[in-house]
């Protein structure tokens, strides 16, 4: 439902005092205000998604304790690894080693940021970590070290090329203890009547570059702006934009692509993330007609992936009937698209024939269609994913229904961007420790030797025969890569799209020049 005239009204009149409040106070300085106001940016998800806790985090948590918090590394709007509490750091020759200086600093409660307790924080965080795919990515940290003076030493079991853009996570934050570069101020704004309940902004700001481990600059203010971060439903979100009280929209998926306004008469700009991951059907249980790994295939083999997306009209997206990103950095090429050597009427015939001999089996007198359920979200993108996809498996006498029971489901929708540009993290998704549905021990082996591998041309080989295992187990239905978009007013700076579909708020918040 979009939000009423006069919560709009009280939002614009709520913004245009705050400055003014701030002028009454002893200073500008304590106000934390920017020389250019405040710049906000509308949050597609709800109050709870932002301030999550902890370190399973959500899409949107991630983006508050990115601002808020410091690893040793922070990804910028590029997604491109930069420092944070370390300054500087280089890798062996080996890559099994990475050594990070930390910058002169202390923690929150006057403590020094030693080498021994950035050790221990990091220690900690894998502790916790353990159990989730996260950890699993970090499986390859053999040992932390403190070294002499403020440096630290990672050991690793195997080569990890992409170990910054892991530490670099929300999640590795070494404290909850304000050692990011921003502040946040929650803001509650007060209902404006019926049965609209009260909203809430997240107010970021900025500290003072020696806080941030930079030189002091008498003048650092006119650089930056506060910062409002406002949690919405979608259509909401979109009002904001349109309206002009919001410069930027994050947290767009699929589900709600279809209420993007994308004419040439829009005020705005659909900006689509080359986002890498996974979007596709995973399978719960091996039963039914998904019992069997040919039967699987089945239902793989029946879907023509670019018309199942062609009504979301998203340029450059990317089909695949791959478990693993195609065209990875350093990909060997190892494994290809699956059925490249058959037309799509081919794989369904294949297909409508397992199904038929799957139905003659069973004991009902008048089988009829097969029937999958499928666990999929709510709103009018997957409504319309939904329809596609049933579309596509009727071809093959099979019925597709929308699931009333999660846990009870068939197939369950994955749309997940990737942490990091490396197939194990593609293949950790699927590992058995997860209890997150049909996997394969086999395939957990080959990455579990992968890992001990020093030879590269072994690594990857191991690497290819785990996605081959998966693939020829089927405990994964791909579509293609997973679908993020933002709103971005022109002329706003701090955002740029990337692959990892990560935006974080400091850029956004520094004036543009």
């Amino acid at each position: 439902m979009l939000p009423s005239l006069a919560r709009f009204r009280h939002l614009t009149l709520h913004r245009l005092l705050r400055p003014l409040v701030c002028g009454l106070a002893l200073s500008l300085a304590g106000c934390g205000q920017g020389s250019d106001g405040e710049f906000t940016v509308a949050w597609i998800g709800s109050e709870e998604d932002l301030l999550t806790s902890g370190l399973r985090l959500s899409n949107g948590a991630q983006l508050v304790r990115a601002a808020t918090e410091s690893g040793l590394v922070a990804l910028d709007a590029r997604g491109e690894v930069v420092p944070a509490l370390a300054e500087r750091w280089i890798v062996t020759d080996d890559g099994l080693s990475f050594i990070f200086r930390l910058r002169e600093d202390e923690w929150a409660d006057g403590g020094e940021m030693s080498a021994e307790s950035v050790r221990d924080a990091l220690r900690r965080n894998l502790r916790a970590l353990r159990g989730t795919s996260l950890g699993l990515d970090l499986s390859p940290i053999d040992e932390i070290r403190a070294m002499t003076g403020r440096v630290v030493e990672i050991r690793l079991t195997t080569p990890v090329p992409e170990l910054l853009t892991l530490l670099a996570q929300p999640e590795l934050a070494l404290r909850e203890e304000g050692t990011g570069p921003m502040t946040l101020e929650r803001i509650e704004l007060p209902a404006s009547g019926g049965e609209e309940p009260p909203a809430e902004e997240l107010l970021f700001r900025f500290k003072p570059p020696v806080e941030r481990g930079f030189p002091d600059e008498p003048e650092w203010q006119e650089d930056v702006r506060d910062l409002v971060l406002v949690p919405a439903p979608a259509p909401r979100a979109l009002a904001l934009f349109d309206d002009g009280e919001a410069s930027i929209v994050l947290g767009g998926r699929i589900n709600h692509l279809p209420l993007v306004d994308i004419g040439p008469l829009s005020r705005g700009t659909l900006q689509i993330d080359p986002a890498i991951g996974l979007f596709g059907l995973r399978v719960r249980e091996a039963k039914g007609l998904l019992e069997e790994p040919v039967l699987r295939e089945a239902v793989a083999m029946a879907l023509d992936r670019p018309a199942v997306m062609a009504p979301f009209n998203v340029g450059g997206w990317a089909a695949s009937s791959r478990l693993v990103a195609p065209d990875l950095p350093g990909d060997p090429g190892l494994v290809g698209e699956r059925w490249a050597d058959q037309s799509l009427e081919e794989r369904r015939d294949t297909a409508s024939a397992r199904v038929r001999q799957y139905l003659a089996r069973q004991e009902s007198e008048a089988p009829g269609p097969a029937r999958l359920t499928l666990a999929i979200g709510e709103g009018p993108g997957l409504d319309l994913l939904l329809q596609g996809l049933a579309e596509q498996l009727a071809t093959v006498n099979i019925r597709l229904e929308r699931a009333d029971d999660p846990a009870k489901a068939d197939l369950v929708l994955v749309d997940r961007v990737a942490r990091f540009s490396d197939p194990r993290w593609f293949l950790n998704q699927f590992a058995c420790s997860l209890r997150q549905g049909l996997c394969s021990e086999q395939a957990d082996s080959f990455v579990a030797q992968s890992m001990n591998a020093l030879d590269p041309i072994v690594r990857a080989s191991l690497i290819a025969q785990a996605e081959l295992q998966l693939a020829r187990e089927n405990v994964y239905i791909p579509i293609g890569a997973p679908i993020r978009w933002s709103l971005v007013r022109s002329g706003s700076k701090g955002f740029s799209p990337n692959r990892y579909a990560f935006h974080p708020l400091p850029p956004m918040a520094e004036v543009p020049r």
